[in-house]
């Protein structure tokens, strides 16, 4: 890469290192194009004892009242007609912290939170996990064969990503055209017309073809002194997000 690409490249990026909701509220009114993000998953991973973590919390309510601070926020900076993309979960629960086995609708209370403050709901695509990998990981009563031969009552699926995407009201003044060139994910043949093959893949409301292990490498990018999560986002899939919902040069 040539020195002055390099300089034309940094130009095009700002760091800003601070708590989420603070710097939200210095971003000017109307000025954001794309936003997407893993936000904590309530209790699930507490990143820190700071009060400011919305992960350090005493439950639900809790956190999605810490957590409408930057949906607030992100409402008032979004351009109108533009997308935030949300990566989520539905969320175990546990005997011991919940007082029974099952699942919570968290995907259901960011979406609700999300449409509470004034958002379009626009769309949402499902990504497939294996649940082999997820069992090996958790040892989760619900994925295990013992339990299935046990008492399968107990027994369920793998709980998939999901991909959920709101849209700020008003006409986007900026349109996103072009055709797709590159492809972002597995196993992708070309059989026809390029963007239209690739076109077809993205709108599948299951992404199957999303590389698992193509996240940010943990042990190169955790200090010793970290706290004990970094968010597990696929690379594939924001650069799938970037593809669709914004333009070269967009904030």
């Amino acid at each position: 890469m040539s020195k002055i690409v390099a300089q034309h490249l940094a130009d095009q990026w700002s760091a800003y290192h601070g708590d989420t909701v603070d710097v939200a509220k210095g971003i000017p009114d109307n000025s954001v194009d794309f936003s997407l993000f893993s936000p904590p998953f309530c209790s699930l991973y507490t990143y820190s004892s700071s009060p400011r973590d919305m992960g350090n919390c005493r439950d639900d309510a809790e956190f999605f009242e810490h957590y409408k601070h930057l949906i607030r926020e992100q409402m008032r900076a979004m351009k109108p007609g533009r997308n935030v993309s949300i990566h989520c979960m539905l969320m175990p629960t546990s005997k011991e912290r919940d007082g029974y086995i099952g699942l919570r609708d968290f995907r259901g209370d960011i979406i609700r939170a999300y449409q509470e403050v004034g958002f379009i709901f626009h769309s949402e695509v499902v990504i497939w996990k294996d649940p082999v990998t997820a069992m090996q990981r958790t040892k989760a009563l619900g994925l295990l064969h013992k339990q299935v031969v046990k008492d399968s009552c107990m027994s369920r699926q793998g709980i998939p990503d999901y991909v959920c995407t709101f849209r700020k009201p008003g006409k986007n003044q900026d349109p996103i055209q072009g055709e797709f060139d590159h492809f972002a994910g597995e196993d992708f043949t070309q059989t026809g017309n390029l963007s239209i093959d690739i076109w077809q893949r993205y709108a599948s409301p299951v992404w199957m073809d999303i590389n698992q292990g193509n996240t940010l490498n943990v042990r190169a990018a955790r200090d010793g002194d970290d706290t004990r999560h970094l968010a597990p986002l696929q690379l594939d899939v924001i650069h799938r997000c970037l593809q669709l919902w914004s333009n070269t040069g967009d904030v």
